[in-house]
């Protein structure tokens, strides 16, 4: 079966075209996510350049040779901006048409315009660098974990490795100047994979930012709005799980002392900065499996797994000499402190039984003067 050229291409255009409109009417709907922009515009002027080569022939040939082949390469440029943006890195719209620049630009050598195979080779190779550029991007953003981050990357990577694989084919093999371009095999295959790549990106993408929406929603959910610790909530949920798996471990109750004359002498602005500053200076000392969460107020819980009492007790004792030692020069008057109570976990004690025993241990410490560490009697 043979199928005709130009009509594969406008089939390509048409697919290409659906999916900007696609990613065009999402941006819409959540205007903040500019990725889904990016991705939008580049589909569409690559609809528009796929139109321009099917018109081989009909149109002149700087048009649909020149210019159609510099939209296209102007549609991957895109399309890396797009993936660096949903990486919250700048786009780089610049170097995203510069391929396409230098296509012009090259277009005016007439041993280059007259030459299909560096003509070829110069597009594929643009369009595997920007793939490439693009799948590294994905690759490197993987700390943050989306089901689709994978797919995205194999799907860039991919459609890259396509036009990779061509250079090398058309400099063995190089197409000859006598026929219609359009005639070429690799026409037919390039229709194909870009509509396959079209369909994949439209729904892997889409499926990217959703996965980043939802994980933000439930981030949001579990952390508390003015710290960046877990809430109540997540920090019970992460310790009776962390106690479910283990025996052992610490758990450290924190009161900022004095904190409401804090409020009253500085203002809640001055208080919100204390509690912030607090988290931040916990969260560099303690270990990085140390569950750490705000009970409310100027209360906070720390769960320790794998920890004994004797290091349980050195870790308060750094948070509490570091949080003593914060000063702000523009408040000189300011001063801070922490009371901590420590209770050992043990087989058997549950997490609100760990609470009382910690709570008893941060009542002895504020009892005895504040700023200091006590810890609860191991119980038989």
């Amino acid at each position: 079966m043979q199928l005709d050229p130009a009509t594969l291409l406008v089939v390509n255009s048409t697919v290409t075209l659906l999916a900007g409109a696609l990613f065009l009417t999402s941006w819409r709907q959540a205007p903040e996510e500019r990725t889904l922009a990016y991705w939008g515009v580049a589909h569409l002027v690559g609809a528009a350049g796929t139109t321009g080569l099917a018109l081989r022939g009909q149109i002149p040939d700087p048009v649909s040779v020149g210019l159609s082949n510099a939209v296209i390469l102007c549609a991957y440029g895109l399309i890396w901006s797009g993936v660096r943006s949903f990486e919250r890195r700048h786009p780089r719209v610049g170097l995203a048409m510069a391929g396409a620049l230098i296509w012009c630009a090259l277009c005016f050598i007439p041993a280059f315009y007259e030459s299909l195979t560096l003509r070829i080779v110069y597009a594929s190779g643009v369009a595997t660098l920007y793939c490439g550029a693009a799948t590294i991007e994905i690759w490197r953003g993987r700390a943050e974990r989306l089901a689709s981050r994978f797919t995205a990357a194999a799907v860039l990577g991919l459609h890259g490795a396509f036009y990779a694989v061509r250079i090398p084919a058309t400099l063995l093999a190089p197409p000859q100047v006598d026929r219609n371009p359009l005639a070429s095999p690799w026409v037919a295959i390039l229709c194909f994979a870009t509509i396959l790549f079209s369909i994949a990106a439209a729904f892997t993408f889409m499926a990217l930012v959703k996965e980043r929406a939802e994980r933000e929603q439930r981030i949001a959910a579990s952390t508390d709005a003015l710290t960046g610790v877990r809430n109540r909530r997540a920090f019970v949920t992460a310790a009776v799980a962390a106690l479910g798996s283990r025996d052992d471990g610490a758990l450290l109750l924190f009161d900022l002392d004095r904190f409401k004359a804090v409020n009253d002498v500085h203002g809640h602005a001055v208080g919100d900065a204390v509690l912030v500053g607090f988290c931040t200076m916990a969260t560099s000392l303690l270990p990085h499996d140390a569950l750490l969460g705000r009970m409310g107020g100027e209360e906070f819980v720390c769960f320790l797994p794998r920890i004994s009492a004797a290091e349980a007790l050195a870790r308060a004792e750094d948070v509490r000499k570091a949080f003593a030692r914060l000063r702000v020069p523009e408040l000189p008057e300011l001063r801070v402190s922490v009371s901590i109570g420590i209770a050992q976990a043990h087989r058997g004690l549950g997490l609100d039984a760990l609470m009382r025993r910690a709570d008893a241990a941060l009542y002895a410490a504020k009892n005895g003067g504040r700023d200091r560490v006590a810890v609860a009697a191991r119980a038989a």
